[in-house]
């Protein structure tokens, strides 16, 4: 499957930042085993090795479930962090912001961009660079009516929802029209990492792909 594929069937992608590597492939597991597929690795912007941290931690995560899951990369704001998420393994590139540079390099490179916008022009300017889908970022901000009223005049532009997005309003935004949701801190919890609580971490991840899917055995296929 494509990066779209992946996204039409699954929905949710994990959003994972500042996880700590020693932590990493268990909680992978962990939202694997609760129904979750494509998992994003964010760029830390203010850390002095943040390149490097996030480039080993896709390639770890790629050498460790191959195509079991679908990587990607994200809040990648440069070209060199194109370059590195896309040699560590990245299939997609995600940003806060449309940064056409920034699509076209992703493109380039063979794999997916997901640039960050909120605006009907900056959606539209963001999918003419060639981006497969639009990121409508902070999308919990404006909720689910917003995403009606912009997918009306633009069907034909695929769209995320990132930002604010939990197990109580996920399935809104794809009744809206959104493919997929992207969900960091209410699926990754930081607290249940630390105390190495995977189980709860499954548990998760059951409840969030329930409250979108309705069925966890119906898109846990091994």
């Amino acid at each position: 499957m494509n990066v779209i594929n992946w996204v039409e069937k699954y929905k949710i992608i994990a959003i994972f930042r500042d996880v700590d590597r020693s932590n990493l492939i268990e909680t992978c597991k962990a939202l694997y085993e609760g129904g979750i597929r494509l998992m994003e690795i964010t760029f830390n912007q203010s850390s002095e090795n943040g390149k490097e941290e996030t480039y080993e931690s896709i390639k770890m995560l790629d050498q460790a479930l191959g195509n079991k899951v679908c990587i990607g990369a994200g809040t990648v704001m440069t070209l060199e962090q194109v370059d590195l998420a896309v040699k560590a393994g990245a299939k997609y590139i995600i940003s806060p912001n449309f940064d056409k540079s920034v699509v076209e390099r992703s493109v380039e490179l063979g794999v997916v961009a997901i640039p960050g916008v909120m605006t009907p022009s900056e959606i539209t300017n963001a999918y003419q660079a060639g981006a497969s889908f639009a990121k409508v970022f902070p999308a919990g901000n404006f909720g689910a009516d917003y995403i009606k009223a912009i997918k009306s005049p633009m069907s034909h532009i695929p769209l995320l929802a990132v930002g604010g997005i939990d197990e109580k309003n996920a399935k809104s935004f794809i009744e809206a029209g959104c493919l997929g949701v992207g969900i960091g801190s209410s699926l990754v919890n930081k607290e249940l990492i630390k105390d190495k609580q995977f189980d709860a971490l499954k548990a998760l991840a059951v409840r969030l792909v329930e409250s979108i899917d309705g069925e966890v055995e119906s898109i846990c296929e091994k």
